[in-house]
């Protein structure tokens, strides 16, 4: 009995270890303001540059997923109109399902974001622009998997910042390549 009741225990303990995070991690060099979510709304949280936040994967009794909404503008969540990015998880029994989307604009225009599982198996999302692409962006992956948003991926400047000559102490790259060794310019 004692024996069925440690195996019980670790099963438990092993099923509730074994699921994953959800990770915003800010490369960029103005702070974003992320907010979590769900049947209630955490308090904002600031993430300066080369910072993280991550959540343990959890369901939500009233809206079933979390939605981790970022905002460049402090108390921007609270703010009319102004845009947020929203990258969604949903768990069930095997999966998390996730997915990135946007909200009165692409305020993050210009930027790369990019969702990235730890999981190689699973697809990720990638935003070379920092602006919504056409189609669906939901993926799915097994719920064990960290799933990491990151902004400014690769320390990447924005678009149309200022780089090479007119830079010079900025030794970051360009999103893809500097115009005239002066403006950063994103993929099409």
């Amino acid at each position: 009995m004692l024996l069925l009741k440690v195996l019980a225990l670790t099963s438990f303990t092993t099923s509730v270890l074994a699921i994953g995070r959800a990770i915003v991690t800010n490369q960029c060099d103005s702070p974003i303001y992320l907010w979590s979510v769900g049947g209630t709304v955490s308090p904002q949280i600031i993430l300066p540059k080369d910072s993280s936040y991550s959540e343990v994967f959890t369901s939500d009794p009233i809206s079933g997923g979390i939605a981790l909404k970022t905002t460049s503008t402090p108390g921007g969540l609270f703010t009319p109109n102004v845009s947020q990015l929203i990258f969604v998880y949903t768990i069930d029994n095997s999966s998390v399902w996730y997915d990135l989307s946007s909200l009165f604009g692409d305020g993050f225009s210009g930027r790369t974001l990019r969702v990235q599982p730890s999981d190689e198996a699973c697809e990720s999302i990638g935003w070379y622009d920092g602006r919504t692409p056409a189609g669906s962006q939901v993926r799915n992956c097994q719920k064990e998997t960290n799933l990491e948003l990151t902004f400014c991926t690769g320390h990447c400047l924005p678009s149309w910042s200022t780089c090479g000559r007119n830079a010079p102490n900025d030794t970051r790259a360009c999103c893809t390549h500097c115009i005239g060794s002066h403006h950063c310019v994103a993929p099409q």
